[in-house]
């Protein structure tokens, strides 16, 4: 058994928000380790396409905290640039219809109220913006604040950046709590790890890592592929999808949803998505929802029928159901705080995430209020 830890933080999860909540903690003075059962970015995050979006959230606690993130990413692709490809290409998402142009235009409108840049494009414009894109569009948005980096690289660049105390391969089995309930470390298979705070940023098991401390907090699996084509040159210059996304992400069907979702790469390949079902950790290719992502993408850029998709690859985003992550400390048990339940958006959300762990455990106010966020909000509905 290895030799035991003390710190001021156990941050339980090596993906992207763990990361960040390293980072910020760490910077923030505290002494800080992360413990994971696998490698850095090997569940949610390492599945993701590393998109940082505001283009997709209506108006509202996740938009101020996506807004409140891009503003961070910003300092962090100064900061680490090209070692974890920040790339600020901006968004675009189309409607095929007039009256799905309507709407577009109408969730812009309440977006630009909350400070988002969202700019009209009408349909004889858009392929000023994308010129591979499909004829007789009804028009589109372009939001110049979405960007996008390289998922894994930055969630191990972040990790290193911080400092902390990385223990990969350590799988917790046990919540440890002291006199009165509160938290005191965490056992792991591999020995236990003592500090008075333990921040569950687990993801998809953030349930899991809840339930060992005593608390429930109902995070779901919510399964999506992705298909990736072979190298190409540059010919998508933005993240590029459709109007109904957005609707699919907000939804609540357990049942298989796809819109297209199209970009490129700074290594060349085309990132194609979204799809999402909720199926529990089965892990099986689905060949509908691979068939309806590219039947999608083709529709938004046609010359994708005449390339060849090399693989797809899966992964689980932590669903809760209102939509929005667990942040912030758990009244239910004193110095358990969460950062988990982002779903697809863990990329994105995770600096702001970071960024607001840090000023709870630094006893300072916070940029935002985490009364939404709450992780015991939960606490009454049925099991």
């Amino acid at each position: 058994m290895s030799k035991r830890l003390t710190c001021d933080v156990v941050v339980v999860g090596a993906g992207m928000v763990g990361a960040a909540c390293a980072l910020y903690t760490a910077r923030a003075g505290l002494d800080v380790a992360v413990v994971d059962r696998g490698p850095v970015a090997g569940g949610t995050t390492g599945a993701g396409e590393g998109n940082l979006l505001v283009s997709d959230k209506p108006p509202g606690p996740e938009l101020d905290l996506a807004l409140l993130s891009a503003r961070l990413w910003a300092g962090l692709g100064e900061e680490l640039g090209g070692a974890v490809e920040y790339e600020p290409k901006g968004g675009v998402v189309v409607a095929a219809t007039p009256e799905g142009l309507t709407a577009l235009e109408e969730f812009a409108a309440g977006q630009r109220s909350a400070g988002v840049s969202a700019v009209p494009v009408p349909a004889d414009r858009l392929r000023d913006l994308e010129p591979c894109l499909a004829p007789g569009l009804a028009g589109a948005v372009h939001y110049p604040q979405d960007t996008q980096v390289m998922p894994a690289l930055a969630a191990a660049h972040l990790l290193r950046a911080s400092g902390a105390r990385l223990l990969t391969g350590r799988t917790v089995t046990e919540v440890l709590r002291g006199t009165g309930g509160s938290v005191r470390g965490v056992r792991t298979d591999r020995g236990d790890l003592h500090a008075p705070v333990v921040v569950n940023a687990a993801g998809t098991w953030g349930a899991e890592v809840a339930a060992l401390a005593g608390v429930r907090l109902p995070v779901l699996p919510r399964r999506g592929f992705v298909l990736v084509t072979e190298p190409l040159p540059p010919r998508v210059r933005h993240k590029v999808y459709a109007a109904d996304y957005v609707a699919d992400v907000a939804s609540d069907s357990a049942a298989l949803q796809t819109s297209p979702v199209v970009e490129g790469t700074a290594a060349g390949p085309v990132l194609i998505g979204a799809s999402r079902e909720r199926v529990g950790f089965d892990r099986s290719f689905s060949l509908p929802a691979v068939r309806a992502l590219a039947a999608g993408a083709i529709g938004l850029f046609p010359f994708l029928a005449e390339v060849r998709a090399l693989r797809t690859y899966l992964g689980f985003r932590p669903y809760l159901p209102d939509h929005l992550p667990a942040i912030g400390p758990d009244p239910r048990v004193p110095g358990l705080l969460h950062a988990c339940g982002h779903e697809g958006a863990g990329i994105g959300l995770a600096a702001g995430t970071g960024h607001l762990i840090a000023q709870v455990l630094t006893g300072g106010p916070t940029d935002l209020d985490l009364t939404p966020f709450g992780p015991d909000r939960f606490a009454q509905e049925a099991v």
